[in-house]
């Protein structure tokens, strides 16, 4: 098992930027895939990125397809989510998740979670 503290949520204006970081502890995190989900205000829990446990692929939710980009680190068992051209819509708790098998967009497919850090955007 890995724990996950999720880091780097604020308060941005839109079409700023801001960048999420998840450490993780536990020393088999190169062999977990590692997603984003975020879950806005009233309402579900949502896909945002997920990355294979190498790092070598990657897919996104089409609403932050080509402004947001998943990535990690294994060496310093981190992963990122770098946001760009932020929007309100996209103002939610930010969660990083791992699992042990192939990359999923279905939040219960993953086993571990972290505490969530808040992201606001405002316009």
């Amino acid at each position: 098992q890995v724990q996950l503290v999720e880091s780097g949520g604020g308060l941005v204006q839109a079409g700023g930027s801001l960048r999420l970081s998840c450490v993780a502890s536990g020393r088999s995190f190169s062999s977990y895939t590692m997603a984003w989900f975020r879950q806005p205000p009233g309402k579900e829990r949502e896909f945002v990125a997920t990355i294979t446990a190498s790092g070598g692929r990657s897919s996104y939710a089409d609403s932050v397809k080509g402004r947001f980009t998943i990535s990690r680190d294994n060496a310093k068992n981190t992963v990122f989510l770098q946001m760009n051209s932020l929007k309100p819509e996209d103002t939610a708790v930010y969660y990083c998740a791992a699992r042990g098998d192939i990359r999923s967009s279905i939040d219960v497919d993953y086993e571990q979670w972290g505490q969530g850090t808040q992201v606001t955007v405002s316009s």
